[in-house]
């Protein structure tokens, strides 16, 4: 394929068409999605490529995941099962549940969220500001009865007029990346991407946005999948199916995942190959991205950059390899840019020492 530069030449540029340039948008749930495609100008020089993120920081909620959230309670209404008044539960590592507190402000729900404890204090402060109940939990395995995702299940059960948006499972997520964000990469990069790379919790967005990709391609498009340390999912991809162990972790938020879930069994199939991406590399990626590029991301971001750049050395010059900006680093500031945060991780020697000039809390 056509590297995206070669064809901004050979064509007149125009603006991509993004809904608020041309016309007001109803209310936050407008203003979900269209967002900006970025080119990473340091890192396709470095590789050849055209290494382009979708930066979802930019949705109004502040993540990719105020998609996810939007598809799930309108698939609800459409369904039936959630009536005015009523309440959302949903057990979420963070940035879900406020996408759900977002818009279910704005449509007029109740919404509770179970969480583990082990969540940034930025992200739990948010979710109470915006009027949700949260109630953090012991962080335990999926199989533990006690797991934050059971205790959100139990407790919706108990209410009249309520829902469980079961995030993991429920399809309805991956369809909302299918119908948004996977359209929105094709044809913002003209339909000239080569891959698509991302970390999966729940599985929403790589399947529904490889599956729309792949489709659009004629299965031309490479989907890959990038896993963080404690993660099953690249051993799982890169031995042919074989679930392992979950064991150790990482400093990334709300990716990772020891099991498949519903939503990234829809399209695990199609999956072209896996990159296992270590904190070392993810966090070195995030100064960087900070210095070069000036964009204020997450750990998650940072990963899906390193992965995106590996991909590209593997595929070779010439190709345009899209991923995703997940979140800013807003909602982790307190960790990431802690020099005793990173002392206690182990990272601080993996910042170049000229960047370390960032990490400004002590």
């Amino acid at each position: 394929m056509q590297p995206i530069t070669a064809a901004f030449r050979a064509r007149p540029l125009r603006p991509l068409a993004r809904a608020f340039t041309s016309r007001p948008v109803d209310g936050f749930v407008g203003g979900i999605g269209n967002t900006p495609l970025i080119r990473l100008q340091k890192l396709s020089e470095q590789t050849g490529c055209d290494i382009v993120a979708k930066s979802e920081l930019q949705n109004p909620g502040g993540s990719v995941k105020d998609r996810a959230a939007l598809g799930v309670i309108l698939d609800a209404e459409k369904r039936g099962l959630l009536k005015p008044g009523g309440t959302v539960v949903e057990g979420t590592a963070g940035n879900t549940g406020i996408g759900l507190a977002h818009v279910c402000r704005a449509r007029g729900y109740r919404c509770v969220i179970f969480m583990p404890n082990t969540q940034s204090q930025e992200k739990i402060d948010l979710l109470r500001m915006l009027g949700a109940e949260v109630y953090p939990v012991p962080a335990v395995a999926y199989e533990n009865p006690a797991n934050y995702n059971h205790q959100a299940r139990d407790f919706a059960k108990k209410l009249p007029n309520a829902i469980w948006t079961d995030q993991f499972d429920n399809t309805a997520n991956a369809e909302a990346h299918y119908r948004t964000t996977g359209p929105e990469i094709w044809e913002q990069t003209r339909g000239k991407v080569d891959a698509f790379i991302c970390a999966t919790g729940t599985g929403g967005t790589l399947a529904g946005t490889g599956r729309a990709l792949k489709e659009r391609s004629d299965g031309k498009t490479q989907v890959w999948l990038a896993d963080p340390p404690g993660s099953v999912l690249y051993s799982y991809i890169s031995s042919g199916g074989k679930l392992t162990e979950r064991s150790g972790g990482s400093i990334t938020e709300g990716i990772g995942q020891g099991r498949i879930t519903n939503n990234l069994g829809t399209f695990v199939k199609n999956i072209d190959g896996a990159l296992h991406i270590p904190d070392e590399k993810s966090i070195a990626m995030l100064y960087d991205l900070l210095d070069t590029e000036g964009l204020y991301l997450g750990a998650s971001s940072a990963l899906n950059v390193v992965a995106a750049v590996e991909l590209a050395k593997k595929l070779g010059p010439g190709k345009t390899i899209a991923t995703v900006l997940c979140d800013g680093a807003y909602r982790y500031q307190s960790r990431l840019f802690s020099k005793k945060w990173l002392q206690a991780k182990g990272l601080e020697s993996a910042i170049p020492e000229h960047l370390k000039k960032y990490a400004v809390l002590d």
